[in-house]
């Protein structure tokens, strides 16, 4: 039975109250995880479901886990429909086409009881140190065609029965991945994190009563949807094309086309990815649900990011991409390097609407890497699994520079360099700003970011990154942001590195990782020439970039803006910028 009125206050506490418990899940997960990459680098995502399926809240974390949680949790329930589960029931599943496409990804969904019905169900994904395949990371791109070489595939199963745990499936896994202690103690800290969640959903009913739970859910979701047509509907009706490239799918193979088309009429709006590139024979694929879940997080960012995510925000949106394409591709090809695909996925979303929506778009953002290094520690003789995230900087914006060193259309963190020289055979050379990296404009693209790690034993690297041939764009005049590199350093010899290249590591070789800068916003010649100073004084700019990019000419020595050859540079054919 509905409730004859909605009161505004209660619905502002238990809307604000679904984003708080989502919260307080993911901060479960992370402090009792065991993993370096769930831990310090926080890839993970949880999320709360009604007993209809609907996703109601989500915690900020990474919008492809969230983006394709709807679907794996009506994939698993298709497996095991909800007359079938008890309470103290939890699933676990991890296959790339029904999840967010690719192995290491776990997760899990805990149906949430009141009086033997089932009103809720808390879900949580969690990126997986290692879940076997290939190479150590279970991301590897060249050398692997399909996905059953990227690892254990498992459907959805019952991982708890009855609050007890299913042992052999447990076993299972253990046997088939290169980190048991760290993989089995990550899938227990999903579970507590979904038991924690579940309990305050239980909460929050005893509260205000199963009734107006229920029928609140329903006003969110009502509301959130209307809210984001409203905001479509301020996009001109169009078809707005864009297209850009991964630089490739391993060492002689050609770039990969990202074409998208946004297509807007009225309160409505389709995401198509037709005119990519077939999928490919390798571990860089889109799944579709990955596809979907970056296309429309970036065109939730463009119009309306402040109503908190949950399915009725959703309804609105179409992604669609052609079967056997890059965007989505027949079973059974590979995906463990899909983490590449995210920033352009987001990129091209954004460069799509950029001509009607000039004063809400962001340029091209650096690419982040995520190299895999493996191998037998020295001191424990045991395999280890090393996953680092280097992210880099935001593209410039409509009226500020990008944001430097922070995680682009994704929110995992960086890596403290303390985590991993404390359990692996690896020191930290080098972790500082590229000056230059950042694209020209009247606002600056960040700057990319360098790090060098010197590798004390022997060990496999596994590379995984990109926009090493294809630069950051710039918007409305600004530049494109420096490319990116990895390069080896043995003895006195450098070795350039491929992006997606397996690699024999020797003790005291140092591989640095060159994270490429962002592109910049509007004319570089309209910049401040005292910001182009500031960025001097902090090492974003040389002196001889500010010359160069932007027509200002610093003197070294006073570190002083010279303002008559600077008027006379930018007045100059060529010189103005």
């Amino acid at each position: 039975m509905k409730i004859k009125k909605m009161d505004p206050v209660t619905l502002s506490v238990m809307w604000g109250g679904f984003v708080a418990i989502a919260a307080e899940m993911g901060a479960t997960l992370r402090r009792t995880a065991f993993s370096e990459v769930v831990r310090e680098g926080m890839d993970f995502s949880p999320g709360i479901f009604d007993g209809k399926e609907r996703l109601v809240a989500q915690g900020d974390y990474s919008p492809g886990h969230l983006g394709s949680m709807p679907y794996a949790v009506k994939s698993a329930l298709r497996y095991f429909p909800k007359e079938t589960l008890k309470p103290g029931d939890v699933l676990l599943m991890n296959d790339l086409y029904m999840g967010s496409g690719h192995l290491p990804d776990f997760f899990m969904i805990t149906p949430v009881f009141y009086r033997n019905q089932i009103i809720a169900y808390t879900v949580n994904c969690c990126h997986q140190q290692d879940v076997g395949g290939a190479g150590s990371g279970s991301t590897v791109v060249m050398n692997v065609s399909e996905c059953f070489q990227e690892g254990i595939r498992i459907l959805p199963v019952k991982i708890y029965k009855e609050g007890k745990p299913n042992e052999d499936i447990f076993r299972i896994i253990e046997a088939n991945v290169r980190v048991p202690e760290k993989v089995v103690g990550d899938m227990k800290a999903q579970v507590n994190a979904n038991y924690v969640g579940g309990t305050r959903i239980l909460e929050m009913v005893e509260t205000y009563g199963i009734d107006p739970f229920n029928d609140y859910i329903d006003e969110i979701l009502d509301r959130s949807e209307r809210a984001m047509r409203e905001a479509i509907r301020k996009i001109p009706d169009g078809d707005y094309p864009f297209q850009d490239y991964l630089d490739d799918c391993g060492e002689g193979t050609e770039p990969i086309i990202v074409n998208v088309t946004v297509r807007v009429r009225e309160s409505e709006a389709i995401i198509d990815f037709a005119g990519s590139s077939p999928q490919t024979e390798s571990g860089l694929n889109s799944m579709l649900n990955y596809t979907r879940a970056y296309a429309y997080f970036a065109l939730k960012c463009l119009t309306e990011p402040f109503i908190p995510q949950n399915g009725g925000c959703m309804r609105p949106v179409e992604v669609t991409a052609p079967l056997g394409s890059f965007f989505n591709p027949r079973f059974p090809a590979a995906g463990g390097g899909r983490a590449m695909i995210s920033h352009r996925l987001f990129e091209v979303v954004v460069g799509a609407l950029a001509p009607v929506l000039k004063e809400k778009v962001i340029a091209g953002h650096s690419q982040g890497t995520t190299p895999c290094f493996g191998g037998i520690h020295p001191e424990t003789g045991r395999h280890f699994v090393c996953i680092d995230l280097i992210k880099g900087s935001f593209g410039a914006r409509p009226f500020k520079d990008g944001a430097d060193a922070l995680v682009c259309s994704m929110n995992p963190r960086n890596v403290p360099v303390e985590a991993h020289e404390q359990k692996f055979p690896v020191l930290v050379e080098c972790l500082e700003f590229i000056p230059d990296s950042g694209g020209a404009g009247k606002f600056r693209g960040g700057v990319g970011v360098r790090k060098d790690i010197r590798f004390l034993s022997k060990m496999k690297l596994y590379n995984l990154t990109d926009r090493c041939k294809f630069a950051p764009y710039g918007l409305f005049g600004g530049k494109p942001g420096a490319k990116g590199a990895t390069l080896l350093r043995r003895g006195s010899e450098i070795i350039p590195l491929h992006s997606k290249g397996i690699y024999d590591l020797h003790p005291e070789d140092v591989v640095s990782f060159i994270i490429s800068g962002a592109g910049g916003y509007g004319n570089p010649g309209e910049r401040d020439d005292q910001s182009v100073l500031k960025d001097v004084a902090g090492g974003y700019v040389s002196v001889e970039g500010a010359g160069t990019d932007y027509g200002v000419i610093i003197d070294p020595t006073t570190m002083t803006v010279d303002h008559e050859a600077t008027k006379k540079l930018r007045k100059t054919p060529g010189g103005e910028k």
